[in-house]
């Protein structure tokens, strides 16, 4: 039965390929992911423009480890509180809708036409799934045009990439995982993103997959930071993908029958338990040589935060919100009668 079109379950197949990037400005012109051109019109004809990232801008010097402890009790504070979010955000959005059916609130013989109409239907007629996946590429997008302001570079820098020798270390936890500084980086991150969102909420649910989606970036910047530290290693990184693994751990591992293929290469597949195990194994050997091309510690930590989730944080954790759901509805009070 399909699912997406490039995501179906039983004997068909969903294609992917992401990265996290980790800038090295003396290799940055020479790589696929490192490199910006713009086309500009000079006399007539197109000339390429070169865009470097802005390097300097970037802060570096030794960090002692102790300075993880900060950036430690940000992921897991941050942790607590998105899944305590979202679980309020799940109990006000059955409680309206509860409120409505019980007293028929409902727009009858309103009807919106124009452009307004078609935007409705279009937003109708997408899966759950993909309602999710709308505004966290609309996010991503505007951060990735953003990068291309030039009076706002030292904020990007500063922000949006994670590195552990920043003056700021915590939001940029978060607020990296939206960035893209190149566009192949973003179109890939979102085009797995897409593949996969839709399984995935329909396993999860919205507010359990945004909670996951989001403390994964966290928890995969704090692994970036803590590695890069631990190895001394002080070059930015930026990115979604280490939200993207925590979400295609989990959706591996809860179906681990279902088959994958590698976008450019179709007429190989594999069970997603095969391919999250091969890619964790990338990850390892990564971290292992202390390969800088990509940031595989930021993948390493996405991928295990998916897998603890599948294995026991979604069973011990949100299956066990019910505290936090009592104390919610005793601070609501019962709903307003009109």
């Amino acid at each position: 039965m399909a699912v997406r079109p490039f995501l179906y379950l039983g004997d068909t197949v969903c294609r992917c390929v992401f990265t996290t990037v980790q800038f090295k400005p003396k290799f940055y012109a020479t790589t696929v992911y490192k490199q910006i051109r713009h086309f500009r019109k000079v006399k007539g004809k197109a000339k390429e423009i070169e865009v470097s990232f802005p390097s300097e801008h970037v802060e570096k010097g030794p960090v002692p480890l102790s300075r993880m402890m900060k950036p430690f009790a940000f992921t897991v504070m941050f942790s607590g509180t998105t899944f305590i979010a979202a679980t309020i955000w799940e109990y006000e959005r059955i409680r309206e809708r509860t409120y409505r059916m019980v007293n028929h609130y409902k727009q009858l013989g309103i009807h919106v036409l124009g452009w307004r109409h078609e935007m409705e239907v279009w937003w109708k007629n997408l899966t759950e799934g993909q309602k999710v996946f709308a505004p966290i590429c609309f996010l991503n997008i505007m951060v990735f045009l953003a990068w291309r302001i030039p009076q706002l570079q030292k904020t990007m820098v500063q922000y949006f990439c994670a590195n552990p020798a920043s003056r700021t270390l915590c939001w940029p936890m978060l607020l990296s995982s939206f960035s893209h500084y190149s566009f192949l980086h973003l179109a890939a991150n979102m085009y797995v993103l897409h593949s996969f969102s839709s399984l995935a909420v329909s396993a999860l649910g919205k507010e359990q997959f945004v909670a996951l989606y989001l403390t994964g970036g966290v928890v995969s910047s704090f692994a970036s930071n803590l590695y890069k530290t631990t190895f001394r290693i002080y070059s930015p990184s930026l990115g979604a993908s280490g939200a993207v693994m925590a979400i295609l751990g989990f959706v591996c591992s809860q179906f681990p029958d279902t088959y994958l293929t590698i976008i450019f290469l179709p007429m190989y597949k594999f069970t997603a338990s095969g391919a999250i195990k091969v890619i964790m194994g990338l990850d390892i050997l990564g971290c292992l040589m202390r390969w800088q091309y990509f940031d595989h510690a930021a993948h390493l930590g996405g991928v295990l935060f998916g897998l603890f989730w599948q294995a026991w944080g979604k069973e011990n954790i949100w299956q066990k919100r019910e505290p936090v759901l009592t104390f919610w509805h005793e601070l609501r009070g019962p709903p307003r009668s009109h």
